[in-house]
């Protein structure tokens, strides 16, 4: 069988994925991406995505240099407001809340959230677009084979792919990480997150709100309207044997069950949407390169998703990857540029993981001192105005918050 040649083979056709094959194919590169199971990109088909995602303001620059951000933007909800609240009162009742406001640090909201089943949409028809671009469903990454100027694939068909690049986006449990020998430290919570979508009585006003108790944060995300009813995604964390529970609920309890974890914060919700579960982890792999391999997303990183860090971090990954592509020319893919993007993004990732854990034990604690503990820390991040700005440009990411300010300068 002849073998096709790439400059960038992509293994992994998730949103990580999805937008990698964009942005190095907008940027001129041949790119070829391979997913075993086939993209859903319908909402009510069996087995589609009911998550959502929350770009930042870094992820939208770098969506719109992916050509994506146009198709995008008429479906998303922004993000003008992030708000922390503790629920650890009687009966749930959030005994206080901190509001992060972006207008005090930027024109623009902290982000946009859409439904990641219409992000694959959009996505796999920008790549529709692109003729130096072929994805390829039903087929995965098998094995490689690194030598000093390019790398063969060897794919489940039994054909091979001969490129420069080789970008694992393929997951938690990517193959790629694996065959080019790196290493993951893995921590398990015992926690799942349940993800849905609920319709409410009053306004969101595109807040996002984390409300948390013993157990795990309860995340309301904004999305746009739902036959004129406002509507929220949801993120409910808490250990697997309550997780069963909650999602074996029927319409009517359930409901109930998720209208009290709320803090009654917009009234009664009302689940319009299937439920889906997966566990929580926090995993950091020992490099973010090998012999002509980089790691992207999951397959580099994973973190509880609390404070939209997540994919945003991958876009981070992304975004970093793609300069140094373009910087190295005909030499992109080889051990230097590799080198360069573990030392960029590796310490970052480190970072952020680690205080996305920190976050997230302390959200699971349920004892008294523990939760007195939680409202005294949202309380002074609130109250003392230059931490508050500090904390919401490190969500942002410090660089582009300085450049919103050179601008207004």
């Amino acid at each position: 069988m002849e073998k096709r040649t790439f400059d960038i083979f992509i293994s992994g056709g998730g949103v990580a994925g999805l937008t990698a094959a964009a942005a190095f194919g907008t940027a001129g590169f041949s790119v070829l991406i391979v997913e075993p199971t086939p993209p859903v990109t319908t909402k009510a088909a069996e087995g589609t995505d009911l998550r959502t995602t929350a770009f930042l303001q870094p992820a939208k620059a770098f969506l719109d240099r992916a050509g994506l951000w146009d198709a995008l933007v008429p479906h998303a909800a922004a993000l003008q407001v992030m708000q922390i609240a503790d629920a650890s009162g009687p009966d749930g009742a959030i005994r206080t809340t901190a509001a992060f406001d972006a207008a005090d640090i930027s024109d623009a909201p902290f982000g946009w959230n859409l439904p990641n089943w219409l992000l694959r949409r959009e996505m796999i028809a920008r790549l529709g677009a692109l003729d130096n671009v072929t994805l390829e469903t039903g087929i995965g990454f098998s094995d490689m084979l690194a030598r000093t100027a390019y790398a063969l694939v060897q794919l489940t068909d039994g054909s091979q792919v001969r490129c420069k690049l080789v970008i694992g986006a393929d997951g938690r449990n990517s193959p790629v990480r694996t065959a080019a020998g790196i290493s993951a430290k893995t921590t398990r919570y015992g926690q799942k997150a349940l993800t849905f979508a609920v319709t409410h009585d009053q306004p969101h006003h595109n807040i996002s709100t984390e409300i948390h108790r013993s157990g795990g944060p309860f995340t309301l995300v904004p999305l746009p309207d739902h036959d004129g009813a406002p509507r929220s995604a949801v993120v409910w964390m808490n250990d697997g044997a309550t997780i069963a529970k909650l999602a074996a609920l029927d319409q009517a309890g359930f409901d109930a069950a998720a209208t009290l974890r709320s803090g009654g914060i917009y009234g009664p919700l009302t689940c319009v949407s299937k439920r889906s579960a997966w566990p929580i982890i926090s995993q950091i792999a020992g490099a973010m390169n090998g012999p002509r391999t980089a790691l992207v997303a999951e397959a580099a990183h994973v973190m509880p998703p609390i404070g939209a860090q997540g994919l945003n971090m991958s876009l981070a990954d992304l975004s970093c990857l793609l300069d140094l592509a373009l910087a190295a020319g005909d030499t992109i893919g080889d051990a230097a540029m590799l080198k360069a993007y573990h030392s960029a993004r590796h310490t970052d990732v480190r970072l952020r993981v680690t205080g996305i854990d920190a976050l997230n034990r302390a959200s699971i604690a349920g004892s008294a001192i523990a939760q007195d503990l939680r409202v005294a820390g949202i309380k002074a991040l609130y109250g003392a105005t230059p931490i508050r700005r500090k904390l919401m440009e490190l969500g942002l990411g410090a660089t582009r918050v300085k450049a919103l300010d050179q601008e207004r300068r």
